[in-house]
């Protein structure tokens, strides 16, 4: 987890996707997700983590439903949800914290 740390401690915004392969509303998610890691270019980060290999984290993380979605930046979760959200959703969400 300690490259997690350094991940997340970043000064710019992070959003994480905790994710199965076998979970339709994870798989829904990965084009929403190449539109918001295009659109915010090197101004955050987009990191799809999925909790079958990651297990450890996401249990950590209290991760329940999937996919959920969270946005760090400096350390800090600033937000999270769980569920499918739309590309200009997570965009302006991520650029209020840029």
């Amino acid at each position: 987890m300690s490259k997690f740390g350094e991940l997340i401690g970043l000064e710019v915004p992070i959003l994480l996707d905790f994710y199965t392969d076998d979970n339709d509303s994870s798989s829904a998610m990965h084009p929403v997700l190449r539109d918001v890691a295009a659109a915010i270019g090197d101004k955050g980060k987009v990191i799809k983590i999925n909790v079958d290999k990651n297990n450890e984290l996401a249990e950590a993380l209290r991760v329940k439903l999937l996919p959920t979605l969270m946005i760090y930046k400096g350390g800090e979760m600033v937000w999270r949800q769980s569920g499918e959200q739309d590309a200009n959703t997570l965009i302006n969400l991520i650029k209020d914290f840029i």
